[in-house]
Protein backbone atom coordinates (compact mmCIF):
# COMPACT_ATOMS: atom_id res chain seq x y z
CA UNK A 1 0.00 0.00 0.00
CA UNK A 2 1.27 3.48 -0.71
CA UNK A 3 2.88 6.20 1.90
CA UNK A 4 0.53 8.20 0.59
CA UNK A 5 -2.78 6.42 1.55
CA UNK A 6 -1.46 5.17 4.87
CA UNK A 7 -0.70 9.14 5.52
CA UNK A 8 -4.21 9.71 4.82
CA UNK A 9 -5.65 6.81 7.01
CA UNK A 10 -3.35 8.20 9.74
CA UNK A 11 -5.15 11.52 9.55
CA UNK A 12 -8.56 9.62 9.05
CA UNK A 13 -7.58 8.06 12.27
CA UNK A 14 -6.64 10.94 14.62
CA UNK A 15 -9.64 12.97 13.29
CA UNK A 16 -12.02 9.89 14.14
CA UNK A 17 -10.69 9.37 17.55
CA UNK A 18 -10.91 13.21 18.30
CA UNK A 19 -14.78 13.07 17.03
CA UNK A 20 -15.30 10.10 19.48
CA UNK A 21 -13.52 11.57 22.46
CA UNK A 22 -16.01 14.66 21.60
CA UNK A 23 -18.74 12.12 21.74
CA UNK A 24 -17.64 10.70 25.09
CA UNK A 25 -17.41 14.12 26.62
CA UNK A 26 -20.89 14.49 25.49
CA UNK A 27 -21.91 11.46 27.22
CA UNK A 28 -20.20 12.07 30.26
CA UNK A 29 -22.20 15.87 30.48
CA UNK A 30 -25.51 13.68 30.13
CA UNK A 31 -24.00 11.27 32.85
CA UNK A 32 -23.63 14.41 35.08
CA UNK A 33 -26.83 15.79 34.07
CA UNK A 34 -28.58 12.50 35.23
CA UNK A 35 -26.27 12.76 38.75
CA UNK A 36 -27.25 15.59 39.62
CA UNK A 37 -30.60 15.96 39.42
CA UNK A 38 -33.04 14.95 42.67
CA UNK A 39 -35.53 13.49 39.98
CA UNK A 40 -34.35 11.68 36.88
CA UNK A 41 -34.91 13.25 34.05
CA UNK A 42 -36.31 10.02 31.81
CA UNK A 43 -35.46 11.52 28.14
CA UNK A 44 -31.84 12.20 29.52
CA UNK A 45 -31.46 8.84 31.40
CA UNK A 46 -32.84 7.20 27.38
CA UNK A 47 -30.13 9.28 25.63
CA UNK A 48 -27.28 8.35 27.52
CA UNK A 49 -28.15 4.33 27.91
CA UNK A 50 -28.65 4.21 24.40
CA UNK A 51 -25.19 6.44 23.19
CA UNK A 52 -23.60 4.49 25.63
CA UNK A 53 -23.39 1.05 23.73
CA UNK A 54 -22.50 3.05 20.65
CA UNK A 55 -19.69 4.70 21.73
CA UNK A 56 -18.11 1.44 22.98
CA UNK A 57 -18.01 0.17 19.98
CA UNK A 58 -16.86 2.85 18.01
CA UNK A 59 -13.96 3.94 20.68
CA UNK A 60 -13.17 0.10 20.51
CA UNK A 61 -13.20 0.00 16.80
CA UNK A 62 -10.92 3.73 16.71
CA UNK A 63 -8.51 1.72 18.33
CA UNK A 64 -8.35 -1.76 16.27
CA UNK A 65 -8.40 0.67 12.88
CA UNK A 66 -4.91 2.35 14.62
CA UNK A 67 -3.41 -1.06 14.85
CA UNK A 68 -4.19 -1.84 11.70
CA UNK A 69 -3.03 1.20 10.20
CA UNK A 70 0.83 1.19 12.14
CA UNK A 71 0.69 -2.78 10.59
CA UNK A 72 0.46 -1.44 7.68
CA UNK A 73 2.57 1.08 7.74
CA UNK A 74 5.76 -0.45 9.71
CA UNK A 75 4.72 -4.17 9.98
CA UNK A 76 4.13 -4.31 13.58
CA UNK A 77 1.83 -2.36 16.21
CA UNK A 78 4.45 -1.53 18.98
CA UNK A 79 6.05 1.29 17.28
CA UNK A 80 4.67 3.96 19.51
CA UNK A 81 4.44 1.99 22.62
CA UNK A 82 2.50 4.85 25.03
CA UNK A 83 0.04 5.56 22.06
CA UNK A 84 -0.64 1.70 21.60
CA UNK A 85 -1.08 1.12 25.71
CA UNK A 86 -3.02 4.21 26.44
CA UNK A 87 -5.43 2.89 23.17
CA UNK A 88 -5.51 -0.34 24.92
CA UNK A 89 -6.46 0.77 28.34
CA UNK A 90 -9.15 3.45 27.05
CA UNK A 91 -10.88 0.28 25.53
CA UNK A 92 -10.69 -1.80 28.48
CA UNK A 93 -11.92 0.97 30.29
CA UNK A 94 -15.17 1.60 27.82
CA UNK A 95 -15.76 -1.90 28.22
CA UNK A 96 -16.04 -2.42 31.90
CA UNK A 97 -18.11 1.05 32.09
CA UNK A 98 -20.07 -0.77 29.87
CA UNK A 99 -20.24 -3.76 32.14
CA UNK A 100 -20.69 -2.04 35.12
CA UNK A 101 -23.46 -0.08 33.84
CA UNK A 102 -25.42 -3.18 33.29
CA UNK A 103 -25.42 -3.97 37.03
CA UNK A 104 -26.76 -0.12 37.96
CA UNK A 105 -30.02 -0.75 39.80
CA UNK A 106 -32.57 1.62 41.13
CA UNK A 107 -30.53 4.18 43.68
CA UNK A 108 -27.21 1.84 44.32
CA UNK A 109 -24.62 3.91 44.32
CA UNK A 110 -21.39 1.41 44.67
CA UNK A 111 -22.22 0.69 41.04
CA UNK A 112 -22.72 4.12 40.25
CA UNK A 113 -19.75 5.53 41.53
CA UNK A 114 -17.52 3.13 39.62
CA UNK A 115 -19.15 3.89 36.70
CA UNK A 116 -18.95 7.85 37.01
CA UNK A 117 -14.87 7.11 38.31
CA UNK A 118 -14.55 4.80 34.97
CA UNK A 119 -15.93 7.83 33.24
CA UNK A 120 -13.78 10.37 34.12
CA UNK A 121 -10.78 7.58 33.71
CA UNK A 122 -12.16 7.71 30.22
CA UNK A 123 -11.62 11.34 29.48
CA UNK A 124 -8.63 11.68 31.10
CA UNK A 125 -7.62 8.78 29.30
CA UNK A 126 -8.46 10.43 25.97
CA UNK A 127 -6.82 13.72 26.23
CA UNK A 128 -3.63 12.00 27.07
CA UNK A 129 -4.41 9.77 24.10
CA UNK A 130 -4.82 12.67 21.86
CA UNK A 131 -1.74 14.81 23.28
CA UNK A 132 0.19 11.47 22.34
CA UNK A 133 -1.11 11.28 18.92
CA UNK A 134 -0.35 14.71 18.34
CA UNK A 135 2.91 14.50 19.14
CA UNK A 136 3.89 11.64 17.08
CA UNK A 137 3.04 14.11 14.37
CA UNK A 138 4.78 16.89 15.07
Amino acid sequence: MSKEIIEYMKLFHGTYNMSIMVLIMYQGMLGLKIRKSETPPVQIIKRHRKTGPFAVALGSSGFFAGLFIIYLDVGHIFKYPLHFINGLLIVAALVTTFLISKKIKGPDKLWRNRHFSLGVLIIMLYVAQVLLGISMVW
